[in-house]
């Protein structure tokens, strides 16, 4: 079985369809970490479209909730503030109902889901060595997948002495995953990237193999920039795209 796996899509639908136009025919079915919107200007068309894909797994994410306006806009930033506002009033009921329906971890087989990390799903943006540790702790499976940062990012964990190293891998690089580590493993954006690379990144896994492959592919920046001037966002989170920042 090989698993698309997506996360922060942020309402970027040339970002999105780019990707599964890139993943063709490479993947059974499709998991999702979370954030499909906030940002960007496409929410109701990123979510019939994530919705529509084979088999979907998927978890709701920060942006997500601040949409269905289940927690204070406050705790974001002004930009972001702006747009879950805007976005909230731009959703549908189907879209709506569809982020109601998402749970905040999702377990299944040898894999973990979850948009922040595994002690915090919704909030904490997993970045440093000193945080693996208790997150490993906070899973029972060999795998967890997760979002939150927009930045592609390895931790491992060995099963025997508990020791944990974490990297940021290499465009297109593939982790052998069925050596005696446990792992996190971070996709990157699809619709947001914040590494200093503007392509939207995803991944493939192939459950049979073992191997965890990442993946970069170049889209059409400039026509979500157009729609984001349209639809009025702030032109900070447009400029931002094509800096991958």
């Amino acid at each position: 079985m090989r698993y698309l796996i997506i996360a922060d899509v942020h309402s970027n639908l040339e970002a999105l369809k780019t990707v599964l136009d890139a993943a063709e025919g490479s993947w059974d079915t499709a998991l999702c970490l979370g954030d499909l919107v906030g940002y960007g200007p496409n929410p109701n068309e990123c979510v019939e479209t994530v919705r529509g894909l084979n088999g979907l797994s998927c978890v709701i994410g920060n942006h997500d909730v601040a949409a269905l306006g289940q927690i204070d806009l406050d705790t974001f930033n002004p930009l972001a503030k702006f747009a879950a506002v805007w976005t909230k009033g731009q959703m549908s009921d189907e879209t709506k109902g569809f982020l109601e329906s998402l749970g905040q971890v999702e377990e299944m087989g040898a894999t973990t889901l979850v948009h922040g990390s595994p002690r915090d799903p919704i909030w904490e943006y997993l970045e440093y060595p000193s945080q693996a540790p208790e997150n490993f702790a906070r899973f029972t499976t060999k795998l967890c997948f997760n979002g939150h940062t927009h930045v592609p990012k390895i931790f491992s964990q060995d099963a025997e002495d508990r020791r944990t190293e974490v990297r940021v891998p290499d465009p297109d690089e593939v982790v052998d995953t069925a050596d005696e580590h446990r792992f996190i493993l971070n996709p990157g954006s699809v619709g947001q990237p914040r590494d200093g690379d503007p392509r939207a990144a995803y991944a493939i896994f192939d459950a049979d193999g073992e191997r965890f492959e990442y993946h970069r592919v170049a889209y059409d920046v400039e026509a979500t920039q157009k729609k984001m001037a349209d639809a009025r966002l702030p032109q900070a989170l447009a400029d931002r795209l094509a800096y991958g920042f």
